[in-house]
């Protein structure tokens, strides 16, 4: 039975650990309104602006909660175990009232049973949030995963990279999130001895993103995923998953090593699908399926997606699905079972996958092979009863000191969301949850990366650790550059959202540092800060391809920020630092700046746009220059920092539609404040 939560407000008031330097909710903020604050961090640094902060809960590092959104009424509660509840034979774990640092010794102590004497080494150490921790092992045993070392309190090279990239959490914190199981860090001891830059995955660190790519039976090749590699690479992906199922036993191969080699982010992949080339899928057997995954864990992959979670007993509740089995794992083991008559091989060698992923440290990405491919088909019994014994999966990997994630659906409800994560978190303990969207509606295809990132912000927001990227090809082909990219973009505003509103720290700096710039009207500020400065000025100048103190959606006199710029009450567009600079070498406040020529990069986005032909994009630059006396390389005169303003308001009343927005603004027309 799962236990359910009625109050909010009653656990967010566990005493916990805040990061330095988290700024708390805006203390300006009028509390007769109601607001639901109920403990989360402003996620800016500076804590500017008017916004009260994030209605997320208290930040819990070190806890069940992590980062997380406060309950709705009747959520699963969070689980009371971690991965410290399931130690391997021989191990024990004990809080002390002595301790100094971290250190290992040996020594004679009982075993996890009680039953008897075994000669063991211990560690001892203090955890980030003051607890005392005396560790005993099996004498001789040697750490090889990145969770064997966290609960010994070693902090490896890669927890200190990881403490590095996401500033709210020390070395001891990721240390403690990892010897929990909260987080992993996928980093194949391969893969490190080339060109991987450690990183993490957990509902205490920021949300992360993956791409998937990968050569298929009728399109791609080596070259092409490599260059896709790349370009998900530049735009933001965290990890990469190599689902190439095409190419033959050769190119996969030669794929998967090509993409490992090159890449600085983990890699993950789907081993059956390799399984499966040049043999009928009821062939598989145990020392096909060993091989195999042994194989690609001495490539260097970082995390295996397993299907060990599709029961034989689940079947039967697939029967009346619109859909049936939309996971390529999940069909495939499934027509093995019945082939049979027998148990998922997967389940049944578990322990086997676990000893030979421990031995090169590949994490599990436990696979739901069960999951909804329609909204019609989402949180029934067969995703569920999968998703229970993915949580029994997961405590027995840990068992051997294999680092888990587990994989969530990808066709969800929006109002079901938020149990479908909380509902991982207590089954699974915790362990990071990395789903695919969900998409939150079926019918928008050539769209979905829009109705997949929707469902990802809440999946995010409720306590999903990474999120699974879906391109516009998603249902109809496979992905090209562009579709990652777009992909890619969809799913960093998604995961920057929901990090935003879980307060995470920092999170907002470079949103609010956009903001100032925008309200300043200093268009290259606005385009540097931008995450794709090339898309942000192409489009600006499509319109109008000179710099000025409006944009072309208002003109001068209906522009909003330049009327609150210029009341002097407002601190609007006043902020230290972003006032435009112009001059010869662009160091003197408010001069002139001439605007550079777009680059071949941004000409390309605006042909590719579609709306104008390049001749029609060139006619109307010229058109506008033309229109307010500008010359081929020189800024138009309708600009009052580029000549007097009496000139400039010559031009504008000449040559533009003049509009008095006087009377809009509930202002006279010469207000002595503005």
């Amino acid at each position: 039975m799962i236990q359910q939560s009625n109050s909010t407000r009653e656990r967010s008031t566990t005493a916990l650990s805040v990061p330095s330097g988290a700024a708390q909710a805006n203390p300006s903020v009028n509390v007769r309104f109601g607001l639901p604050l109920v403990g989360g961090t402003n996620p800016a640094t500076l804590r500017e602006g008017t916004t009260p902060g994030s209605f997320a809960l208290t930040p819990d590092i070190g806890g069940a909660l992590m980062f997380a959104s406060p309950d709705t009424p009747g959520m699963p509660v969070p689980s009371t175990k971690t991965a410290w509840d399931f130690l391997p034979e021989g191990w024990t774990l004990h809080k002390v009232s002595r301790c100094q640092g971290a250190k290992v010794s040996s020594q004679t102590s009982l075993d996890a049973s009680g039953s008897g004497r075994l000669s063991a080494a211990s560690a001892e150490f203090t955890t980030s949030r003051g607890e005392r921790l005396y560790v005993t092992y099996p004498s001789g045993f040697v750490p090889v995963t990145q969770l064997e070392h966290a609960r010994l309190g070693i902090i490896t090279a890669q927890m200190s990279r990881v403490a590095e990239r996401e500033p709210h959490l020390s070395p001891e914190q990721v240390r403690d999130e990892v010897a929990a199981g909260r987080m992993i860090i996928p980093a194949n001891k391969v893969h490190l001895g080339y060109r991987l830059d450690a990183m993490c995955i957990g509902r205490a660190s920021k949300t992360k993103v993956n791409a998937n790519m990968g050569m298929s039976p009728v399109a791609s090749s080596i070259e092409e995923e490599l260059e896709k590699l790349f370009w998900a690479e530049k735009w933001g992906a965290d990890t990469v998953m190599d689902l190439s199922t095409g190419g033959g036993a050769i190119g996969l191969d030669e794929c998967r090593e090509a993409i490992i080699r090159n890449s600085s982010v983990p890699i993950g992949t789907v081993p059956i699908y390799s399984m499966i080339i040049g043999r009928k899928i009821e062939d598989l057997t145990p020392e096909v399926i060993l091989a195999e995954i042994e194989h690609q864990a001495r490539q260097g992959v970082d995390y295996f997606t397993i299907h060990a979670g599709v029961r034989r007993a689940h079947l039967k509740h697939v029967k009346n699905r619109l859909i049936g089995i939309v996971s390529r794992g999940g069909s495939i083991l499934a027509k093995w079972i019945l082939t049979h008559g027998r148990e998922n091989p997967m389940y049944d060698l578990w322990d086997d996958i676990c000893a030979i992923m421990r031995r090169y440290d590949v994490s599990f990405s436990i696979g739901d092979g069960l999951r909804p491919g329609g909204l019609a088909d989402a949180t029934d019994n067969a995703q569920l009863n999968e998703l229970e014994t993915i949580g029994e999966l997961t405590e027995r990997a840990w068992r051997k000191g294999v680092q888990v994630m587990v994989e969530g659906p990808g066709h969800v409800p929006f109002d079901q969301i938020e149990f479908n994560m909380k509902i991982e978190r207590r089954l699974c303990h915790g362990a990071p949850f990395y789903v695919l969207g969900p998409l939150v509606t079926d019918m928008f295809p050539g769209y979905d990366h829009i109705t997949s990132c929707i469902g990802a912000t809440a999946a995010a927001y409720h306590g999903a650790a990474m999120l699974c990227y879906v391109t516009p090809k998603e249902h109809l082909g496979l992905p090209k550059k562009d579709d990652v990219k777009q992909g890619c973009i969809a799913y960093r505003i998604a995961a920057h959202a929901a990090d935003v509103a879980l307060g995470i720290p920092h999170t907002r700096d470079r949103d609010d540092a956009l903001t100032k710039a925008r309200a300043a009207l200093n268009w290259e500020k606005h385009f540097e800060l931008s995450f794709d400065p090339d898309v942000a000025r192409a489009y600006h100048d499509e319109d109008l391809d000179v710099d000025t103190d409006f944009c072309a959606m208002c003109g001068h006199d209906w522009c909003s920020v330049r009327i609150s710029k210029e009341i002097q009450e407002f601190a609007s567009g006043k902020a230290d630092g972003f006032e435009r600079m112009g001059g010869a070498g662009h160091d003197k406040p408010g001069a002139p700046r001439k605007t550079d020529a777009l680059t071949s990069e941004q000409q390309a986005i605006l042909a590719q746009r579609g709306v104008l032909s390049p001749q029609e994009i060139h006619a109307l630059a010229s058109k506008t220059r033309t229109a307010v006396g500008a010359e081929k390389g020189h800024k138009a005169s309708c600009h009052s920092d580029y000549v007097d303003p009496d000139a400039a308001a010559r031009v504008q009343e000449e040559r533009l539609v003049q509009l008095n927005t006087a009377p809009a603004h509930n202002v006279p027309s010469h207000d002595p404040v503005i």
